[in-house]
């Protein structure tokens, strides 16, 4: 709670200069009346209240070009907005979230002790990861190496976390800031387009089919490249593919790893459930690695 009120603060001041030129909201904490920010019961049950964005709506999926570029812009205003609000100002509220290598370290640990019987599908997953277990460290070396700085991330960027104008149709604020931490922004620019460019989502057992769309990256990339000029470095332009393709690979081994585990983490609803959600993501991975030249292509013509 407390980050969201420095947030909240730092933001305002930014947003009182009008430098979008467009209507922008966030999301604010309303204090108790001994002006905390939070109450708790006898009970211990937490309560809080936050600020209602009124005349506003969300989508699950992207609907159109229109709509892909104002989901790009949001989150470039929102990147903007904390981009010089010093990392340690917040606190983490969640250790190890984003930081790949150590979703690596907990599959191997999964993997070591599971029970799952064989099939072609875990054999599948099994394979894929062990073909691309050195992508987890590209962002992180980088950090190490000085190539791209620690900053403030939203750490939950998807598609359903920007909400829309219902008139005017444009994007008008951002919302669940309870993710944010320090960590790399990359690990929400994949996100983004992770989530965004997944036409048929991620739930679909026809995994097969799965296909990253390049018109929807290129106009998410459009929308936030536009807006986020002011802070990215020639550095920052350079590992915007190698985020889309980690992220992705990350949320695979993320559920892959929780199904060898027995289902610990993420809800399931049958028991092939969080199986075929990997699946799902390490065909999102394949499908964005075959169109590498052409997203790489796409990031030069927009820097």
């Amino acid at each position: 709670m407390q980050n969201i009120v420095v947030l909240n603060d730092h933001a305002q001041e930014k947003l009182k200069q009008n430098r979008f030129n467009r209507q922008w909201e966030l999301v604010s904490v309303i204090k108790t009346k001994t002006g905390a920010n939070y109450i708790t019961q006898e009970d211990n049950s937490f309560w809080r209240g936050i600020s209602f964005i009124d005349n506003s709506e969300s989508f699950d999926t992207i609907n159109n070009s229109a709509q892909a570029e104002e989901i790009g812009i949001a989150l470039g205003i929102f990147h903007d907005l904390i981009s010089d609000l010093p990392p340690e100002k917040l606190a983490d509220t969640l250790k190890g979230f984003h930081i790949t290598p150590i979703y690596l370290e907990q599959y191997q640990k999964s993997l070591a002790t599971n029970t799952i019987k064989d099939s072609p599908e875990k054999q599948f997953c099994l394979n894929f990861v062990e073909e691309r277990k050195n992508l987890a460290f590209v962002l992180e070396n980088a950090k190490s190496e000085g190539k791209i700085p620690l900053r403030l991330m939203h750490g939950d960027p998807k598609v359903n976390n920007v909400l829309f104008d219902i008139n005017s149709k444009k994007a008008i604020s951002v919302i669940d800031l309870d993710t944010i931490k320090p960590g790399l922004i990359h690990y929400d620019i994949g996100d983004c387009l992770r989530s965004g460019c997944n036409l048929i989502g991620e739930e679909t057992k026809d995994w097969e089919t799965v296909s990253f769309d390049l018109d929807l990256c290129e106009n998410i990339l459009k929308g936030y490249l536009k807006m986020a000029k002011t802070f990215l470095t020639e550095n920052d332009y350079k590992y915007i593919f190698s985020s889309i393709r980690l992220i992705t690979f990350e949320l695979g081994l993320r559920f892959f790893s929780d199904y060898l585990a027995g289902d610990l983490y993420f809800k399931v609803n049958y028991p092939e459930h969080n199986l075929m959600r990997a699946l799902v993501q390490f065909q999102l991975t394949k499908s964005i690695e075959s169109q590498q030249e052409n997203v790489n292509k796409i990031i030069q013509k927009l820097s």
